[in-house]
């Protein structure tokens, strides 16, 4: 009863059109001080305490180093050199557009910073090379969303934070499946290309290659300096946040000189900006969790899933039709902190692998960052193409169709998101 009173009045709320943090924090105080009898004090405490972790400093550094990558030049290089590998193939540019994002989002950790940095500058280039503008809207719309399962991942840390899981296995758990999700996004494009006969390009020579790598190894030395990092144990995943976000400014303002000093301060206040905002979610989501665990929610809801007898192949399905349900209406941040804390008891009770689990909840937050009504990559998308959302809508089918189908691999195949965590940890 009582977990049915909190979720209509939070959806009330959010249907005012209220944002969702705080609808979140509304519907945890409306309920703590006039359904029970815990203390002021302790929510007060319960906020503080909250926020009070180590990983969630990684947020805000990932935040800023993907804004100054994103001004410094780091995507335009990314660009060439993909271009050079892989422009001769069926559909060249938009194969170069899937590795650029794959590439961009190594070192970035947001899918809406991914789909701005690669797709300003690779769609006008493919419209000039006569792609249908809404061909090259659909790739960099979906390549855009491996900006949160290519480690490192904004959203991986949230999921962390909300619900103790290692970042550092969360993050080698996220390389198979970015891998191969980048791929099959790739075979997708060029089957398509191949098949309506759209542009290829020369074929580039390994000297003209060789000068494509040489101009992006600073950017891409990032991802090498982050994730050899973390998994040599050198330093934490924050630590590396916060290497990340000097190495950028270092690379954007003195080597690349894509980004002037008097630029640098602006992309300090978005990213504060932005770092504010998320931060306020995930205290407002905090208290959300208190409450949840409070009125015994996650118990009660395993206690109902265990007694209907779904194990764990049914469980997973119902978890995979409630996060795409839930895409529908919110954003992944949001989505993340409000439902990781009541299905992940659950899914530890019947054995699900936390690790596991984490990475299905990050491609399903993938999925709805693709389709509207609230996709941000669409919105960003549409901004950059000036296209209207139902146009993009029916541009990122086949792509979102091959995502679908991954969802459902990652969902029963957990050795694809678990070999490489037990290969390293052991």
């Amino acid at each position: 009863m009582n977990a049915a009173i909190i979720f209509i009045l939070l959806l009330l709320l959010m249907l005012t059109g209220m944002p969702i943090s705080i609808s979140l924090g509304l519907t945890v105080l409306a309920f703590l001080f006039t359904m029970t009898t815990v203390p002021i004090e302790s929510v007060a405490l319960k906020l503080f305490t909250g926020i009070e972790k180590f990983e969630i400093m990684a947020i805000p550094f990932f935040i800023l180093a993907g804004n100054f990558l994103t001004h410094g030049g780091v995507a335009r290089r990314m660009i060439r050199f993909a271009t050079s590998m892989v422009g001769h193939w069926h559909g060249g540019l938009a194969l170069a557009g899937v590795v650029a994002c794959a590439l961009f989002a190594a070192v970035s950790g947001s899918s809406p910073a991914t789909v701005v940095a690669i797709g300003s500058i690779i769609l006008p280039a493919m419209v000039k090379q006569g792609y249908p503008k809404r061909f090259g809207a659909g790739v960099i719309t979906t390549s855009g969303a491996l900006g949160i399962l290519i480690p490192p991942s904004i959203v991986m840390v949230m999921y962390s934070v909300t619900t103790n899981t290692s970042v550092g296995a969360l993050f080698m758990a996220g390389v198979v499946p970015g891998l191969m999700l980048a791929f099959l996004l790739g075979l997708t494009t060029w089957v398509l290309a191949k098949k309506r006969g759209y542009p290829r390009m020369a074929r580039a020579s390994w000297g003209e290659r060789w000068d494509a790598f040489r101009k992006s190894a600073w950017g891409l030395f990032l991802i090498v300096i982050v994730m050899g990092g973390i998994y040599s144990g050198v330093f934490t995943p924050t630590e590396a946040a916060a290497i990340a976000a000097v190495y950028a400014f270092i690379i954007s303002v003195f080597v690349y000189k894509d980004l002037r000093l008097d630029q640098v301060g602006r992309v300090l206040l978005d990213s504060a900006s932005l770092s504010a905002m998320l931060l306020y979610i995930i205290t407002n989501a905090v208290l959300f969790s208190f409450l949840m665990t409070s009125e015994n929610i996650p118990q009660q809801m395993a206690a109902w899933v265990t007694g209907q007898g779904l194990g764990v192949v049914g469980f997973l399905l119902v978890v995979n039709i409630l996060l795409l349900l839930a895409g529908n209406v919110m954003e992944p941040s949001s989505i993340v902190l409000i439902m990781a804390p009541i299905l992940f008891p659950v899914a530890v009770q019947l054995g699900i692998d936390p690790i596991h689990f984490g990475i299905l909840i990050v491609v399903n937050m993938e999925v709805g960052m693709c389709h509207p009504p609230v996709g941000l990559n669409l919105y960003v998308a549409s901004g950059i193409t000036k296209m209207g959302i139902s146009e993009l809508t029916v541009a990122v089918m086949p792509w979102l169709l091959t995502m679908l189908g991954f969802l459902l691999l990652v969902t029963y195949v957990p050795a694809i998101s678990l070999w490489l965590p037990n290969l390293v940890y052991g």
